[in-house]
């Protein structure tokens, strides 16, 4: 479908014309109509899929039409981290730059004229506010902002948010928000807590899920079945034998990161940290240093899984195995991209197997294994099977024959049959 089919702003289409934007990609063929009615919406749809566009264009497209105060802030948009707001911002002002509609991201990390601009834009009523939600509700605390003829109001990104800790601010600002209004939720993932957040702040919203995309083809996938202290050894011998240019190491948690980095750092490898303790001026230059070649590895959680645009990454490694299935897409399509290969290797402890096959179950295939050093002592066997019963895993291989019998007759029989099975194969061991 063609925008427009379905866009009536005539300089709208000339901003898209301009940019060379002529097919809708599936997210904005469906969410676009959607919206144009005035409905709300709660859309699953991955990075990549053009749903920036998906929200933006028919806002501003309605915004263009007229009928919205002046003066006054007519859209709010939340996104998880600086970078996404800046680059949602940038598309705003690509989109809109034939038409009076005026836009302002607002974010933290920035230093005192920066936050004196935002404080000015904000009192006048930009009609679009891109926002953290840390920072936005910081402003509304002094007073001087006021949301209550926001007509649109957009979550990106909305699982990023959660995981980060923002459902609380996010449902401070929501307070604030009048309740006629078009509210549209956007997330790569649909974990039970996004439905709750969608139930307390959507009204009877129409729903789009798109299937999670396939990792490219070009990154060379395999995992490493391991115990928890067998990580950090591997990791070391991978860069030792294959010395790292651009690497970025995924873990669980700040902590983790903090002391992974330290760890490598003794290995002589240029290597920085990026978690959200970090204020925004830092990661900046991070991202700078790294994509200058000044450091050849990133050990981030998941704060940097998605929004990053470095197009030769050679490989990502899962220092953990994420949460979600679909937040290790996510990870790994940091490489590969551009049409230039890449490599992702994941390291899986006994606790994460059924993460793994999650995982596998989405991509529908197993990922390759790799063998654990020798002189990193035994690993552990991961079997074929793993049943999950009461948020537990447990892991067997299959029986046969006479094995098999028995267990079927244990569990038949009981307690009585699983002691005459103990007696026979001691019997067993007697040598004739």
């Amino acid at each position: 479908m063609r925008f427009d089919e379905i866009l009536t702003n005539d300089d709208v289409l000339d901003g898209l014309w301009d940019m060379h934007f002529d097919e809708c990609t599936p997210i904005q063929e469906q969410a676009i109509p959607i919206i144009m009615e005035g409905n709300d919406l709660l859309a699953c749809a991955q990075t990549g899929t053009g749903k920036t566009a998906a929200y933006l264009l028919p806002v501003i497209n309605m915004l263009a039409d007229g009928g919205y105060p002046e003066d006054a802030i007519n859209c709010v948009v939340m996104a998880p981290t600086r970078e996404l707001a800046q680059q949602i911002d940038r598309q705003l002002q690509g989109f809109a730059y034939f038409m009076p509609v005026s836009g302002m991201a607002i974010y933290g990390g920035t230093d005192g004229h920066t936050y004196d601009q935002q404080r000015k834009s904000l009192k006048m009523g930009a009609d679009v506010v891109i926002a953290t939600p840390g920072r936005l509700l910081a402003h509304l605390n002094m007073g001087y902002v006021d949301l209550s003829k926001v007509s649109f109001f957009i979550l990106d990104e909305a699982d990023r948010m959660l995981d980060m800790g923002f459902y609380d601010d996010i449902m401070q600002i929501v307070s604030k928000l009048p309740k006629e209004r078009q509210t549209l939720l956007f997330s790569a993932t649909m974990p039970p807590k996004i439905q709750q957040m969608a139930n307390k702040i959507l009204h009877n919203p129409a729903e789009i899920k798109l299937a999670v995309s396939k990792p490219a083809e070009k990154i060379r996938q395999s995992a490493y079945i391991c115990h928890e202290s067998q990580k950090l050894p591997i990791l070391k011998k991978i860069f030792e034998e294959n010395p790292p240019q651009r690497v970025i190491v995924f873990s669980s948690s700040k902590l983790k990161v903090k002391n992974l980095a330290r760890e490598l750092r003794d290995k002589n490898i240029r290597i920085a940290e990026m978690h959200s303790d970090l204020d925004q001026s830092k990661r900046d230059d991070v991202i700078l240093d790294f994509k200058a070649g000044k450091i050849q590895v990133i050990v981030a959680t998941d704060i940097l899984a998605r929004g990053i645009d470095i197009d030769d990454i050679e490989m990502v490694v899962n220092y953990d195995v994420p949460r979600e299935a679909e937040d290790y897409v996510h990870r790994i399509g940091r490489t590969a991209r551009a049409d230039r290969d890449g490599r992702a290797v994941t390291f899986v402890s006994p606790e994460e197997f059924s993460k793994l096959k999650r995982i596998e179950r989405l991509l529908e295939k197993d990922i390759p294994k790799e063998e654990v050093p020798d002189e990193l002592g035994g690993a552990p066997r991961m079997s074929r099977e793993s049943n999950i019963r009461n948020g537990k895993t447990r892991h067997f291989r299959k029986a046969s024959g006479q094995s098999q019998n028995k267990r079927n007759n244990r569990r038949r029989n009981g307690s009585k049959d699983r002691n005459r099975s103990s007696n026979e194969q001691a019997q067993q061991t007697v040598p004739v």
